[in-house]
Order: C-alpha cells, then sequence, then structure tokens
C-alpha cells in the first residue's frame, strides 16, 4: 500500500510540472480518499469535507474528483459509484481494478497486453476508445483465508 503523504507530494509535483492547480480542496478530497482503506463515494467525502469547509457542497465535491481524475490521481469505479486514490499517476496506460466484495479493497494492476489486445480489436472494428474501465469483483486473500477458518468453539458456561 502506498504512503497517503507520499501520494500528496507526488500530486502536488505532477500537477505543479503541468501548470494544474492543485487547490486546498482539491488537496483535501485527495488525502480523504488516500486515507481510506477502500474506496469513498461522493457523498461521504461531502459529509467529511463539510465538517471543515462549512460552504462544501455537491458541486465542490464533484469539481475537486473530475480534476484529480483527469490528473490520473483518483479512479472512479463504476460499479460501485465511488472513488480510490491510484497509488501509481505516472502509469501513463490503462489500469484493472481487483476489488473485494467484502472489505473493499481496491488493488490496481496494469496488465498492459490486455489493454493493447483491446485498443488493437476496437480500431479494428473502427471503435475510438475515450475511456477503459476494468473491474474484477471478488473476494481478496485476506477475507477469503479469513471464510475458510474454522469457528471457534463456543464456551460453555
Amino acid at each position: 500500500m502506498t504512503d497517503p503523504h507520499d501520494m500528496i507530494r507526488q500530486a502536488e509535483r505532477q500537477c505543479q510540472q503541468r501548470g494544474a492547480r492543485f487547490t486546498p480542496i482539491r488537496r483535501r478530497v485527495l488525502e480523504m480518499i488516500a486515507d481510506a482503506p477502500g474506496s469513498l463515494k461522493a457523498y461521504d467525502l461531502l459529509d467529511r469535507l463539510a465538517t471543515e469547509h462549512a460552504a462544501a457542497r455537491p458541486p465542490t465535491i464533484y469539481r475537486a474528483l473530475e480534476f484529480l481524475i483527469d490528473q490520473g490521481l483518483v479512479h472512479r469505479i463504476e460499479s460501485l459509484n465511488a472513488y480510490v486514490a491510484c497509488p501509481c499517476p505516472e502509469h501513463a496506460h490503462g489500469f484493472q481494478l481487483l476489488i473485494c466484495r467484502l472489505c473493499g479493497r481496491v488493488e490496481e494492476l496494469h496488465l498492459d497486453e490486455i489493454n493493447d489486445q483491446l485498443a488493437s480489436r476496437a480500431r479494428e472494428l473502427g471503435f475510438a476508445v475515450q475511456r477503459q474501465t476494468i473491474e474484477l469483483l471478488g473476494v481478496c486473500d485476506v477475507c477469503r483465508q479469513a471464510s475458510e477458518r474454522p469457528a471457534a468453539p463456543a464456551e460453555l458456561p
């Protein structure tokens, strides 16, 4: 797992290099997402931000999220309508997300050969891909192992 502080420093550098404004609100939204053990929904972010910024409204969150996605700092999990920090925003190619349906943990993969195959086939069909999201929903190793452990015997009175 990537350190949230490292993610923020990397985001600052990346925005500075691109001439993009990394405002305090955008920074705070990224911090909240990076600190979360799993994904967060926009209204969860709004609730958290509203405790710090009374003027925070849905457009505030959605504009910040749009910026963070455009900068490659955050991914939208389409199936959950939620957001997760990108651990490697310098990776310019597509990605795949492994999503644990039990604990909500999200792991990012970069299997470029899959992306290349999909892009090639789309081109053959005359299709112009604008955005690609590959999500694999399942159970992570930690949750799977926990479910396989035998239950502890109940204590007798």
